[in-house]
């Protein structure tokens, strides 16, 4: 996840709040419109598994890209709850818009930097300097409604990517199946659970940020695996916090748990960057490996290496560049006018705040444990061998054949 990514990290801070990939600079609008309408044997009918790394699916769309005209925009959350954004998010989109067709003029990709003010003036000025669709990860439901609400008077879909907006107008979402998310992390833990002897298991389960659904469905995963143990008695459900993406305020939340429950012997954590911490912080107290499970989400380089070492019973993987992908042929079919095929939108998802359902594209998530690091992250280039097998964690990278 590191080498070649750690320059597109330094334009992140270099540009400030707006990370345009194209350049650090404004993108004029550019109109490609072919001339007459497309047939429907000319429409692609791409589906939703149609994305694979290579990103051949893309080509197909370069018709619709003839045929319409101004920018695609995407606009993501942050760099701090996962390092993603700005190391997969931004290339993955960013290449899957030049394999569909658009010119680098037409592109325009920009990280909020945890800022809601942020994240609506891009929005407004990409609307303004000409993005016919607009691809937003919102940092909360109430600047994501802000946006879409500016959006849609102004006349420009929204494509809600990775995290549902409450309450919003987009008209597409593209994510991963995040109960079945919270279900791999509930299962997981209740297999190292196993696995590593642990008796009389006092479960600590963690949360992400309350403003993000996604959070909210992570946990209707993991909470419905882990009520049958808890109702009786397997394990005893000891602290359940707030809940945070801010790595340093969920240590906090641990170590005042840790506490006033020392007897606490595992822990349900929803992704890698939280977790990192903690683990941390069990190490300077001596905790040996293969005895505290803990679980994590996103397939961070400290997550691979935590798991390895025997502190982390493994992590929900999601292959980002099926995500970008799949947003970015969402955006061309809108770009054109054209309504994308039943085949590649393949579920729905509750807006909650409305009752509406959404048109959805929810691409499957893997568990990936130690002896699978090397068959998934590895093998598509997600988190580089060289970097997990590092100094210290040369050895555990031979016991799992990860090279």
């Amino acid at each position: 996840m590191r080498s070649v990514t750690r320059a597109v990290a330094a334009t992140a801070v270099a540009c400030s709040a707006a990370l345009i990939i194209a350049a650090c600079g404004s993108s004029s609008p550019s109109s490609s419109s072919g001339s007459g309408k497309l047939s429907p044997s000319q429409i692609p009918q791409l589906t939703y598994q149609s994305f694979n790394l290579s990103f051949s699916a893309m080509s197909q769309l370069k018709i619709l890209a003839s045929h319409g005209s101004g920018d695609v925009a995407a606009i993501l959350p942050d760099t701090v709850s996962s390092t993603r954004y700005v190391e997969f998010d931004a290339p993955y989109l960013r290449k899957s818009m030049l394999d569909a067709g658009l010119k680098s003029s037409q592109i325009i990709i920009q990280n909020a930097l945890g800022s809601d003010a942020t994240e609506y003036s891009d929005a407004q000025s990409d609307i303004t300097k000409g993005a016919k669709v607009l691809i937003m990860d919102g940092l909360d439901s109430g600047v994501g409604a802000k946006i879409e609400s500016y959006a849609k008077a102004h006349g420009v879909p929204v494509i809600d990517y990775d995290r549902l907006t409450l309450g919003g107008s987009r008209q597409y979402y593209v994510s991963f199946n995040n109960v079945y998310v919270g279900t791999l992390l509930g299962q997981g833990l209740v297999s190292c659970i196993k696995a590593w002897g642990v008796k009389h298991p006092q479960v600590m389960v963690m949360h992400g940020a309350t403003t993000d659904n996604n959070a909210t469905l992570f946990a209707q995963g993991y909470d419905a695996v882990l009520a049958p143990y808890f109702k009786n008695g397997t394990y005893k459900d000891v602290a359940n916090p707030a809940g945070t993406w801010t790595p340093d305020v969920a240590l906090t939340e641990f170590q005042a748990a840790y506490t006033a429950h020392p007897n606490i012997n595992a822990v349900l954590m929803p992704n890698d960057e939280n977790g990192a911490p903690i683990i941390h912080y069990l190490q300077t107290r001596h905790v040996k490996p293969d005895t505290f499970p803990v679980t994590g989400q996103d397939a961070t380089l400290t997550g691979i290496q935590n798991i390895i070492s025997g502190y982390q019973c493994g992590t929900v993987y999601k292959p980002i560049y099926l995500e970008a992908q799949a947003a970015v042929a969402l955006a061309m079919y809108l770009r054109a006018g054209v309504t994308p095929p039943s085949s590649l939108v393949n579920g729905q998802a509750k807006d909650v705040d409305t009752g509406t359902e959404v048109p959805s594209i929810l691409l499957t998530p893997e568990w990936v444990t130690g002896p699978t690091i090397q068959s998934t992250v590895v093998k598509d280039g997600f988190v580089p061998a060289s970097q997990i097998c590092a100094g210290s964690f040369a050895s555990d990278c031979t016991k799992y054949g990860i090279s």
